[in-house]
């Protein structure tokens, strides 16, 4: 099952920012490649370096998210912010847009903090910012389809499906979710935390700021 895109025709203008995060993750992700060990430890959002050293720590909570496990965690995120982030984004305009999402990732990360203010292991990934988009899509389109890809044929699918799909992706993505969240090992887990954190946060301004009258989509 591979989403292709959902129904744009509601949108007006051109999603610049989604655009523009889409390239900031891949241009920092290839910079996290080429740095390694060394730039994971000193971007990534550490629970217990903030909380000891919260006055320098602050930057990492943005360039985070901005960070990714793996390949597979870096495109299944940059799709789902492709397919739904255009339609938030024109909801909102790009300025606010861009403030939302930025906030829905701050809400994620502290949301995973509050849970493991002690862990020593890096927070990273868009995965939380992304989890409050699509909780602003779920309220500003509730009855939009999204065309899949299924083996050769495509076909419309309910868009709650798909972004249930997306869950799944990210507990199959490797390291890939927004943080590494198992201190007894050297691998990651499912910040579950920081998902829910990022979708309530999404909905909850969706819903505070949402334009007067329901968006309707085909």
């Amino acid at each position: 099952m591979f989403p292709i895109d959902d129904d744009d025709t509601a949108v007006r203008t051109v999603p610049v920012v989604t655009y523009g995060l889409i390239a900031a993750n891949v241009l920092f992700f290839l910079v996290e490649l080429n740095g390694g060990e060394r730039f994971i430890q000193e971007w990534a959002f550490i629970p217990l370096r903030f909380t000891v050293h919260p006055s320098t720590e602050w930057p990492t909570i943005f360039t985070a998210m901005f960070m990714h496990g793996g390949w597979m965690h870096l495109l299944g995120n940059m799709l789902y912010l492709y397919i739904f982030g255009n339609n938030v984004e024109d909801h909102f305009g790009s300025v606010k847009y861009l403030v939302f999402y930025l906030t829905a990732g701050v809400a994620a990360t502290f949301a995973q903090y509050l849970f493991n203010e002690g862990s020593s292991i890096p927070n990273v990934g868009a995965s939380g910012a992304i989890a409050g988009v699509l909780g602003a899509y779920i309220l500003m389109f509730p009855g939009s389809r999204v065309d899949v890809l299924v083996v050769r044929q495509i076909i419309s699918m309910p868009a709650i499906v798909v972004i249930g799909f997306w869950i799944v992706l990210q507990l199959f993505s490797g390291f890939g979710s927004i943080a590494y969240t198992d201190e007894t090992a050297d691998t990651g887990g499912v910040a579950y935390m920081a998902h829910v954190g990022g979708f309530v946060a999404g909905f909850a301004i969706a819903l505070l700021f949402r334009k007067r009258g329901p968006s309707t989509m085909a």
